[in-house]
């Protein structure tokens, strides 16, 4: 069973929240939406490298942020709630210096006011090189 508001939803319904952000700029594009995951790739290349030539541990956790204030997003009623982030950790487990990574975000709590999402990021080859968790505050909007 589908955990997303929209049950018709598809990838293309939330591409216009990137535009003109972060992720827009490092190259986040989202890959995949299952019944309770969603998928984003990010390059690893000169905007997401530290000066080693490795991938920059704060690149990682924008992808991980991204894509678990993305996921809340499109678990929630939009038209009554925002949600925001209220805390991110990341374990930074292997470099990587070229090609791509691969996140999978996926619900370890969906509350009504948090939503708590386990990312697992991996490499081109299937390592695994950053596990995160970040907590979202859900709010009712004001407007």
């Amino acid at each position: 069973m589908s955990i997303w508001f929209n049950k018709q939803l598809n990838l293309t319904d939330f591409d216009h929240w990137g535009k003109n952000t972060l992720g827009e700029h490092i190259g986040i594009k989202f890959t995949e939406l299952g019944e309770d995951y969603l998928k984003a790739t990010m390059p690893v290349d000169a905007r997401t490298h530290q000066p080693y030539g490795m991938l920059h541990g704060g690149a990682s956790v924008a992808l991980a942020e991204t894509i678990g204030s993305v996921a809340s997003a499109i678990v929630i009623d939009n038209t009554q709630f925002i949600c925001v982030g209220l805390e991110i950790n990341a374990n930074h487990l292997r470099s990587v210096r070229s090609g791509f990574v691969e996140a999978t975000c996926t619900p370890i709590h969906l509350g009504a006011s948090t939503h708590v999402w386990d990312i697992r990021i991996h490499d081109d080859n299937k390592k695994l090189v950053c596990i995160s968790r970040l907590t979202v505050a859900i709010l009712r909007r004001k407007d």
